[in-house]
């Protein structure tokens, strides 16, 4: 849609310069060109911020991704004691990484619905860095994923939106995924979409996507 309005802003400017060159513009139609061009512009500026935000956000959430894998082979190295706890390890990481609960906070979905199930988070932790992270461990595993971590860059601020600025990580025993890895490129692009959930945009981001 941004390139639409674009190329037609761009067609309107050329119209402009070709008939500017065969007589001068009187009053009222200098006055319908530049309503015009306010319109162009009052549609391209939101759209364009819109992307650079989305940029930002998925500009750090590849930093994010990246510290939270390193915290996780820390944990994960210590393994080798036969009684080492490994999710009770990896909470107390996450915990000393936040500074309290968060008691009311909104989660959605590209597509406008709610999330539930898995991805219902009900223990929300605000870090340091003022980003919001839960997560959640299942009672038992599900394909080999033992659970949940989802990352909100941009913390309580709007839009609160998963592909937006929430996205996540699969948890497995030996490993961490971003969230969507393990589907096809193609429902990947899918879900990263105005009418998906946005949870594949953790890994479709991360290999050169956009959101569609």
């Amino acid at each position: 849609m941004n390139s639409n309005i674009e190329k037609a802003f761009r067609k309107s400017v050329i119209a402009v310069g070709k008939y500017s060159l065969k007589k001068a513009f009187t009053i009222v139609e200098v006055s319908i060109l530049f309503v015009i061009f306010l319109i162009v512009a009052f549609l391209v500026a939101p759209l364009s911020l819109d992307d650079t935000l989305q940029v930002k956000y998925a500009s750090r959430w590849k930093d994010v991704q990246s510290d939270f894998e390193n915290i996780y082979y820390s944990v994960y190295t210590q393994t080798d004691n036969d009684n080492f706890d490994f999710q009770e390890a990896f909470e107390t990481a996450i915990n000393n990484s936040t500074k309290g609960n968060l008691e009311y906070y909104k989660i959605k979905y590209l597509n406008g619905s709610f999330p539930i199930g898995d991805y219902k988070f009900d223990d929300l932790k605000q870090t340091y860095s003022n980003a919001v992270v839960a997560y959640k461990f299942f009672d038992k595993p599900k394909n080999g994923l033992i659970g949940i971590l989802m990352y909100d860059v941009n913390g309580q601020q709007q839009p609160n939106i998963w592909g937006k600025d929430i996205f996540g990580l699969n948890i497995y025993k030996d490993r961490l995924e971003p969230c969507g890895k393990e589907q096809s490129i193609e429902k990947q692009k899918k879900d990263c979409s105005r009418s998906g959930t946005g949870i594949c945009c953790s890994n479709y981001f991360l290999i050169g996507g956009k959101l569609h």
